[in-house]
């Protein structure tokens, strides 16, 4: 060797395409980066070379690199991502997120690559917090693993893995989201476990390239001994990843037996090649070599427990310039990876003979065995070898393995081949599992019967790792990877720390060693090193999830699995429930919670369980849809034969409600009749305070037409009803023409305030503005004023008090006088007289057959089967001054949008049939019309 000159044995080889190379110096070596444009084979480009590599102290310029052929130049380096520091250019990089058949098998192949990089990570952050990294990791794993522990012997398991898990516990929304996440996720790992093979192998057999091959020469530390790597080109990566992916596709579609058959020829080299490593590191010779490797010495061990954070290139190599710099954050998201498989025997519940046994005791002890090893090999490489060759030798656990370095290169295929074939098996069948429960009907194609094989969902698997293996450079999707695994971990430690919080009768874990702290403190971790790896990519992933999450919510189909969220809403509905007491809620915190009475009065159309329009009204009583509804029907029979009927009645009246997309539940009550049923459900229909406050009910305007002469009285009976029970009453005139949610309203809404009800008319014309379709409309009030000289007192009063209530609307006042003189001028009251002579003529004729049937049985006068005493001026008043207000308002309201009135009391000892005569001249010729009838409480406050 010659002022660093390195000569081949024999003669130099012409140059036929030209090699430019750029030195890369530091700690006193250097680093020769060469790009071929020649075709002949690797062994061909190495012989015979002369290369010149500047010593550090000359000073060498730093050329631009020309262009190279085809996908691989020069710069390709710079497609190499952090995991590159792990060695073996961008294998490691292939190597994370493995899945394995059996928990203990899998965590033990996957200790093996993360030995081939534990020299890095000590290089780097130095012992010490190499120490605390693999203890932060661990940790989430751990941590995770009793969670998954719990959740598993909680019951029988099936397919699905920790899709089931987290759907049975967050509900199929959540489940769904975070498992096709998962699916995702193991699907492009294989794809990255296919490529880190290939890579290995053709790293490892040169002659078996087929296309162009890009190579690097790396000088040692100390010696000036040049050892040269070759990097697998693009092409060659793209053929042989999809031979092997096809070749692991026929051993997937031999079935469970076939794979548990071959998977003992992937771990015994795998044991046998980390056998090799511990065996090399304790016997390396303890010296000062000038190589960098000391053996196990404790003062290299001193040397190497601080940390030693710097910039490197793409390569890993570092330099004070690099592109790169490393810190702690960085180096989680490089060793993350290789803890992760702790969900290997979930993912083959539906295979395991006894899962309550194999998850836990294989996944807890897997992950304290290989967190063991993980430490040691910390440890161990710390006292092995100097800092700089720990960062600077890539091949330092080839070097060290006992007895030949090729067996590393057989256990990284293996292992990587190993995790291929256990993402090939586990990811289809966690598809399948998603398409059995029938949440998605676009999955539908992946459904599988009991214990048979997804060969669909295979398939599909497989397509999308050739997709990625084409690609070939995964760098940017590795980082998402990494996140859906760890939203998948935080999704399982949010299940146990709800159903362990909760506590329901149901939650019997067989495994006792947990606790919602543990598991809460799991997903706090898995959190934080979602975010300690990349917040960018944090985010991307968990707006993905999201994604999902509302694509399910708006297409999936509706599936209760009694999840904790059911159990946590039920809880917290009776935790609600005893805080509101019984004692009457404040004006400010109060709600209409309306009780929809769907019983028509008549007959609908078959299979339409209720009114088109009732649950639209319903909607308009309620600010931003907030507030329930309590959709109710009567069924006339006796109950005990009628049962069935009123079941799927019931189901009827509940998808009405969810299709017209309003917030209520739907009730069935089978009585004697109506009268008898609603009389039961007033006084039990609701807990506390959450009993319904409103009765909303559609006028009978059929009663006299379809002469069905029992409405009159049930329709009494249920006003009583109300005033004894102390419910509100909003009465529907005209609900066949009540606006839908796009039919927009113009004009006004008019109250006619008669007399006090709490201000709940003025509530409800309030909330019709909130609502899309009266939003234009504007409020007007009008009031009755005896006197003409208390009219402008009375105004500025009901102006002050509408202004103190926050509510916007014109005040106009009505005299009696110039209400009598409008009468009986006959100022357009010719659609009013005609009804109110005929409801005179009606009236004086059931009156005189009440009469005639009292003498014939000598009996007092009789009223639905109750006596009456009829007072005939008391009988002409009610009709003259319900003429009166129908004339009133057809004067100053024709035209409204809307008009809400004051509901008049049933008169004692009237006769059913007088009152529906006195409600029918009240509407009279009105095409949309609320009754309201307040109860003894305010609704509204003028306070803050």
């Amino acid at each position: 060797m010659d002022n660093g000159e390195i000569e081949s044995a024999d003669e130099e080889m012409p140059s036929r395409g030209g090699r430019q190379y750029r030195p890369v110096v530091s700690h006193e070596q250097s680093i020769v980066q060469m790009t071929s444009m020649e075709s002949g084979p690797p062994t061909e480009i190495a012989k015979h070379r002369k290369i010149r590599i500047p010593s550090q102290s000359e000073n060498v310029p730093n050329p631009m690199e020309g262009p190279s052929n085809g996908h691989d130049e020069l710069n390709s380096s710079q497609r190499e991502s952090k995991l590159e520091l792990f060695g073996f250019d961008s294998l490691v990089n292939k190597l994370g997120l493995k899945r394995s058949q059996h928990p203990q098998v899998q965590e033990m192949v996957r200790t093996f690559p993360l030995l081939l990089g534990a020299q890095r990570i000590v290089g780097m952050a130095g012992i010490g917090e190499s120490l605390l990294l693999v203890a932060f990791c661990g940790s989430c794993t751990f941590l995770t693993g009793i969670s998954l522990s719990a959740i598993a012997t909680n019951g029988a398991m099936k397919g699905g893995g920790p899709y089931y898990l987290i759907g049975r516990a967050l509900g199929p929304e959540v489940g769904v989201s975070i498992g096709l996440c998962f699916f995702l996720g193991n699907a492009v790992a294989g794809a990255m476990y296919v490529l880190g093979a290939v890579e290995t192998f053709l790293d490892a057999v040169p002659n078996s390239v087929i296309l162009v091959t890009n190579s690097t020469a790396t000088n040692g530390t100390i010696s000036e001994v040049t050892t040269i790597v070759y990097t697998p080109s693009l092409h060659d990566l793209q053929v042989y990843g999809i031979i092997v992916t096809i070749l692991l596709c026929f051993i997937v579609f031999g079935g469970v037996k076939i794979i548990n058959r071959v998977a003992p020829a992937f771990l015994i080299p795998v044991l046998f090649s980390l056998f090799c490593i511990f065996i090399g590191v304790f016997s390396a010779p303890r010296s000062n070599a000038s190589s960098g490797i000391t053996g196990l010495r404790s003062q290299t061990f001193k040397d190497n427990w601080s940390s030693a954070y710097q910039r490197t290139t793409n390569a890993g190599i570092p330099d004070a310039e690099g592109p790169i710099y490393w810190n702690f954050n960085a180096l989680v998201g490089l060793f993350f990876p290789a803890v992760t498989g702790i969900m290997a025997g979930s993912n083959r519940s539906a295979s395991l003979k006894d899962t309550q046994r194999s998850i836990p005791v294989g996944t807890l002890a897997a992950t304290l065995t290989t967190s063991f090893l993980y430490l040691i090999s910390v440890l161990l490489f710390g006292a092995l070898a100097t800092r700089e060759e720990l960062l600077t030798n890539r091949l330092l656990t080839a070097e060290v393995a006992w007895p030949l370095p090729a067996i590393i290169y057989l256990g990284i295929v293996l292992s990587t081949l190993g995790a291929a074939l256990q993402t090939l098996t586990g990811a289809p069948r966690l598809l399948s599992a998603i398409a059995n429960d029938d949440i998605l009907p676009v999955l539908n194609y992946f459904k599988v019967t009991e214990g048979g094989e997804p060969h669909l969902a295979t398939l599909f698997t497989a397509f999308i790792c050739i997709v990625c293996v084409v690609i070939g450079n995964l760098d940017l999707i590795t980082p998402t990877i990494t996140m859906f695994f760890l939203l998948c971990y935080a999704g399982v430690n949010l299940s146990c720390f709800l159903l362990d919080l909760l506590d329901a009768p149901s939650w019997r874990p067989r495994w006792k060693f947990h606790h919602w702290i543990l598991s809460l403190l799991g997903a706090l971790i898995c959190v934080v090193i979602m975010f300690l790896i990349s917040w960018s990519f944090t985010v991307v992933s968990l707006a993905l999830a999201s994604l999902i999450y509302y694509y399910v919510i708006i297409k999936g189909k509706a599936g209760d699995w009694g999840d904790g969220f059911k159990s946590a809403y039920f809880q917290l509905a009776l935790r609600s429930l005893r805080s509101l007491g019984a004692n009457q809620v404040h004006p400010k915190n109060w709600y209409p919670i309306p009780l929809i009475f769907c019983r028509p009065w008549g007959k609908l159309p078959e299979n339409v369980p209720c009114h088109p329009k009732l649950a639209d009204f319903a909607n308009c009583m309620k600010k931003k849809g907030r507030g329930m509804s309590i959709f109710v029907s009567i069924i006339d029979g006796d109950y005990h034969e009628l049962a069935e009927d009123a079941k799927t009645a019931c189901r009827q009246l509940s998808t009405y409600i969810d299709y017209k997309r309003c917030e209520g539940v739907a009730e069935i009550v089978v009585a004697p009749t109506m009268s008898d049923g609603f009389r039961g459900i007033v006084q039990t229909m609701g807990l506390g305070n959450l009993k319904p406050n409103i009765v909303v009910m559609r006028y009978p305007e059929i009663w006299r037409r379809e002469n069905l002469t029992q409405i009159p009285s049930t329709f009494v009976s249920i006003i009583n009803d109300c005033i004894i029970a102390n419910k509100a009453v909003v009465i529907v005139k005209g609900l066949d023409e009540w606006p839908g949610e796009y039919q927009r309203q113009f004009g006004t809404i008019d109250l006619y305030w008669i007399v006090r009800d709490g201000g709940l008319m003025l509530l409800l014309s309030q909330l019709l503005l909130t609502k899309e379709s009266f939003e234009s409309c504007k409020i007007q009030v009008f009031c009755i004023a005896e006197e003409d000289t208390e009219a402008e007192e009375l105004k500025a009063d009901v102006k002050k008090f509408l202004y103190d209530l926050r509510m916007q609307a014109e005040v106009i006042v009505v005299t009696m006088k110039s209400w009598e003189s409008h009468v009986d001028t006959g100022v357009q009251q010719d659609d009013s007289v005609e009804a109110f002579t005929g409801a005179q003529r009606r009236i004086a004729s059931y009156l005189a057959d009440m009469k005639e049937t009292a003498r014939k049985e000598g009996k007092p006068l009789m009223a639905d089967g109750k006596q009456v005493v009829v007072n005939e001026q008391q009988v002409d008043k009610f009709l003259y001054t319900t003429l009166k207000l129908n004339s009133t308002v057809l004067r100053y309201s024709r035209m409204a949008a809307v008009v809400l009135v004051s509901l008049p009391p049933p008169p004692l000892n009237h006769p059913a049939y007088f009152y529906m005569e006195y409600m029918d001249l009240l509407v009279e010729n009105v095409p949309r019309m609320l009754i309201v009838r307040g109860y003894r409480r305010d609704v509204v406050t003028l306070f803050t």
